[in-house]
């Protein structure tokens, strides 16, 4: 155990000093490393700063059916009463929404209150407003239903107020998918920049590789050194680019703080939780190790 123990620290000692010799390589390689990790964590940042915003929102489709502003007084509760009996299973609430009080609670809006004043009436029709049962392909059922209520008498239109949101899933599912594939393409960058590290390293000391072995040390011994330095290598990178990330989002969350704050809403973009930026940089530097064993395995068959 003793022996095995002094054979790392020995390699550990190695890599070290070969990082330290060539200081311009080993800062250039650092920072192509982090700067192609940086860019998934940017991404990373986006999707769990906005997932949870996601989560708050209902996912339900409300439905709303205006009626035309001449439908006579009575009638949305003639629709309301139609879409009760006809669309039971499928619906959990109706209530039905007057002109007079969409226009009473508008008026309780400040932006509103001074444009209603001057308009000469009540510019809003009398509303029907459904919530869909939740189940299988709701999406498809609301529109088969908004479809079919826009051809009663007195509808003038049926919207689907929740639409927006099965919009902004359907996007989160996109950003997922193209995060996956940018880290994918990340992953071969650091493959392919530490190979060619262990490479240049193994093929400049390929007689001390020669010597070694002529003295009986053993395939393990002569390639620890290059596993560390690949693993080390892409630590260091990791941390690097968190770094990075984290000085990238103060200007992103000042430009972002102003455009929420002109829609009144207060949202910010985050790193993930440590547990999982620690996950990563073992994920990284055991890549790097990968990277660096396929290499020296390759190029020290001399």
């Amino acid at each position: 155990m003793k022996t095995l123990l002094r054979q790392h620290r020995y390699a550990l000692a190695v890599t070290l000093k070969r990082l330290v010799s060539q200081p311009f390589s080993s800062i250039a390689n650092l920072l192509v490393i982090a700067l192609a990790l940086s860019l998934p964590l940017l991404g990373a940042c986006l999707l769990v700063s906005v997932q949870p915003v996601a989560r708050q929102l209902s996912v339900t489709p409300e439905l709303t059916v205006f009626l035309k502003m001449e439908a006579p007084r009575g009638q949305a509760e003639e629709i309301a009463t139609r879409i009760r009996k006809e669309h039971l299973e499928q619906t959990s609430s109706v209530r039905v929404m007057s002109k007079e009080a969409a226009l009473k609670e508008l008026r309780t809006n400040p932006a509103w209150e001074q444009a209603l004043k001057v308009l000469p009436g009540n510019p809003l029709p009398d509303a029907v407003i459904v919530t869909l049962t939740p189940g299988d392909d709701l999406a498809d059922r609301a529109d088969k239903l908004a479809r079919a209520w826009r051809s009663w008498p007195g509808v003038d239109l049926v919207q689907l107020d929740s639409a927006w949101v099965q919009r902004l899933e359907a996007l989160l599912r996109f950003a997922r998918i193209g995060l996956i594939l940018l880290a994918l393409s990340v992953a071969l960058v650091v493959l392919a920049t530490v190979f060619n590290t262990v490479r240049m390293q193994a093929l400049s000391q390929r007689e001390e590789i020669g010597v070694a072995r002529l003295v009986g040390a053993t395939e393990s011994f002569v390639r620890r050194p290059f596993l560390y330095l690949g693993s080390i290598t892409c630590s260091l990178a990791a941390l690097i680019a968190i770094g990075v990330a984290r000085l990238a989002l103060i200007p992103l969350n000042d430009a972002l703080s102003s455009l929420a704050r002109s829609y009144d809403a207060d949202f910010a973009l985050f790193l993930p939780s440590a547990t999982m930026l620690a996950l990563a940089v073992i994920a990284v530097a055991a890549l790097g190790a990968l990277s660096a064993r396929w290499s020296v395995q390759r190029n020290t068959r001399f």
